[in-house]
């Protein structure tokens, strides 16, 4: 219960600020994938949806697939930063920090996975 009661927030909030803050999710998203807004409306409602669903025993499965499914998703971000640190210089830590997220990925989806099981 303890993984969901943290990560369901957790990603209800990310989500909320896909919408409030969009163009620092735009900036990070790579230069190869079209429709940046949308695409990071998309992933916002997605992790809304996500944390929600995680958080009743219905649709808790569904919610920590789709937790999954959704930091998979945005991996390509990730890798985005860290191979252009340059365009990411106020990122506390600097290239090292950027990729240190890359593994994090990995534990944040053994954590939805744990959310979706308690």
């Amino acid at each position: 219960m303890p993984a969901r009661r943290l990560f369901a927030p957790l990603f209800l909030l990310a989500g909320i600020l896909h919408f409030v803050m969009p163009r620092t999710y735009e900036a990070i998203m790579p230069d190869w994938l079209p429709a940046h807004r949308e695409l990071v409306r998309a992933s916002g409602v997605a992790e809304i949806a996500a944390g929600a669903a995680l958080l009743h025993p219905r649709t808790r499965r569904l919610g920590g697939a789709l937790s999954v499914l959704t930091l998979v998703g945005v991996f390509p971000a990730n890798v985005h930063m860290a191979l252009h640190p340059e365009r990411y210089r106020s990122v506390p830590g600097g290239t090292r920090a950027l990729y240190a997220r890359l593994p994090l990925q990995a534990v944040l989806i053994a954590w939805a996975r744990r959310a979706a099981r308690d």
